[in-house]
């Protein structure tokens, strides 16, 4: 299975855990990443405290549990490689659609990316138990 199909397909609960250049750590439910070609991944983020982080510190860890079971998922550790604003590009990858008015209240978006650095399962650190190659 390949890591995009594995999001697309497979419910379950994100966080993604950043931390500011004062080392305060900070965890938020997030969405599945959107896989790309070249293999990174990115996040649409809204102007809020992990996105702040990742302006001071570029490292990011992507915790996905699987639903109906808490051992299995996965760990992404991540590095910021780029960040767009580009309206229409984001709107066309968002998962969730409000109106544009509900979109405007909710401030700025980003689309963050970010390459893999590592690939853990949920659990400890055996390879064979990451659901995708």
């Amino acid at each position: 299975m390949k890591m995009q199909d594995y999001f697309e397909n497979t419910p379950g609960r994100g966080v993604l855990a950043t931390a500011g250049s004062d080392g305060k750590v900070d965890a938020a439910i997030y969405s599945t990443p959107h896989v790309q070609e070249d293999g990174s991944v990115a996040f649409i983020m809204r102007e809020r405290l992990s996105h702040r982080n990742v302006q001071e510190n570029p490292h990011a860890t992507f915790l996905f549990v699987e639903e109906g079971t808490s051992s299995r998922g996965v760990r992404l550790f991540l590095k910021k490689t780029k960040e767009e604003t580009d309206a229409e590009k984001i709107k066309s990858m968002m998962r969730r659609h409000l109106s544009a008015a509900e979109d405007k209240a909710h401030g700025p978006t980003f689309l963050v990316t970010f390459d893999i650095e590592k690939i853990l399962p949920l659990l400890g650190d055996d390879p064979s138990k990451i659901p995708f190659a």
